[in-house]
């Protein structure tokens, strides 16, 4: 039984050596007392949740911390660590907000998946068995979780909180989910 288990923990990744583990964190908040505009910087709220993900963070140790270029992950990338690798591969879904209120999604789930999955890939293959973090956005963070499960676009209907942390574990070609939007840190 043992022998079957630790098979069952190599085939998602768990306890392989070389294994990369991605932690792909929403940013802070933003929209508290929100400023109309298209970048916003983060509010005092985002600011505290990104604090409190930063002790986390120090304790669990990082080799690197990527973010999208967007103002509220660079700045919540900044509170968790003073080198920042900007990639814009990272970013939000294009959308924009419709005249009825509702979202208009301007860019296709493929497209952000495709996207994600190129600066994933880029990030597992520079950083071996190394513990990152990578700040980006709700939408294209469960985009690319929702491919690596291997389900369609939308059929997990999860928006992660702020500075949530989501894990996927990388070796190769192999990734392997551990954890969706844990908020531990926030408790």
């Amino acid at each position: 039984m043992t022998q079957a288990m630790r098979a069952l923990e190599a085939a998602y990744l768990i306890g392989v050596e070389g294994v990369t583990e991605i932690w792909l964190v929403r940013h802070g908040d933003c929209y508290e007392g929100m400023a109309e505009g298209p970048d916003p910087p983060l509010s005092p709220l985002g600011r505290r949740q990104a604090e409190q993900l930063a002790v986390r963070v120090k304790q669990a140790g990082v080799a690197a911390i990527y973010a999208s270029p967007f103002r509220r992950a660079v700045e919540t990338a900044r509170i968790l660590g003073n080198d920042i690798i900007e990639d814009k591969r990272l970013v939000e879904i294009e959308l924009e907000l419709g005249d009825d209120g509702n979202l208009d999604f301007k860019e296709t789930a493929a497209s952000v998946v495709e996207r994600m999955r190129s600066a994933i890939d880029t990030i597992v293959e520079a950083h071996p068995g190394q513990r990152v973090v990578v700040v980006t956005h709700g939408v294209a963070l469960m985009a690319y979780v929702t491919d690596v499960l291997g389900l369609a676009p939308g059929q997990i209907r999860l928006l992660p909180y702020y500075t949530s942390v989501s894990v996927v574990r990388g070796l190769g070609d192999s990734r392997m989910v551990g954890g969706i939007a844990d908020t531990a840190h926030l408790e």
